[in-house]
């Protein structure tokens, strides 16, 4: 078992620690694949780091949704100076003109209170969700309104920290792909997935590193 450390970051757990299959997922990327041969020693020892906490990763990834990345950060910082402590009964509390507030959209301020609604009332398996497979997780991510096939894939990522993630409807995966496989030319679905095809079962480890070479700021 790899002891997880913990240290407090924009209102959630940080899990600080290397996962688990980090270094064999690097050294076989590297071995098959040359573009992530010449990638991943560029970025030393930095790694994912995850989230602990189920309802704030996915509230973050409902305000990073379709938003600038700095545009995002902006909003939750915003949100955690006015709701420090980030749960779903103060979300609640707070109501629809708070969140408004902070910058978030009409749209966005819905999603988050049902998400938190969902979480207040027991609606989701939140306990479970460490023992299903990625596929049943989303599967019952995305019946909570404002949650994305790709917003589940964030939580997989992040929260989970699940090893074989591809993101296809992330933007900043197909830039990292056009830009380092393709020297910037347009890519298709299907042109990304023959790409990662060569990535598996460490899909989330080769996106990571995609996502650093276009942005020095690790992706959390």
């Amino acid at each position: 078992m790899v002891l997880q450390s913990r240290e407090k970051s924009g209102g959630t757990g940080r899990q600080v620690a290397l996962p688990p299959y980090w270094e064999e997922a690097k050294a076989e990327l590297m071995r098959r694949d040359r573009i992530m041969n010449k990638l991943i020693p560029q970025f030393g020892d930095l790694h994912l780091v995850g989230h602990d906490d189920p309802f704030t990763t996915l509230a973050r990834s409902i305000v990073n949704q379709q938003v600038t990345p700095k545009a995002a950060n902006a909003a939750w910082q915003k949100l955690l100076v006015a709701i420090p402590k980030f749960t779903p009964a103060l979300i609640i509390k707070a109501g629809a003109e708070e969140l408004a507030a902070c910058g978030l959209s009409k749209r966005k301020t819905e999603y988050i209170l049902d998400l938190a609604d969902n979480f207040k009332a027991k609606k989701v398996h939140a306990g479970e969700w460490h023992q299903m497979e990625d596929e049943a997780v989303i599967a019952e991510l995305v019946q909570i309104r404002g949650i994305t096939r790709w917003t589940a894939e964030m939580f997989l990522i992040f929260n989970l920290l699940r090893p074989n993630v591809l993101p296809l409807d992330d933007p900043r995966l197909i830039a990292g792909i056009s830009h380092n496989y393709f020297s910037g030319e347009p890519v298709s679905r299907s042109d990304a997935r023959e790409v990662a095809a060569n990535w598996e079962p460490y899909r989330t480890v080769a996106t990571w590193y995609l996502w650093r070479s276009l942005d020095p700021v690790p992706v959390e």
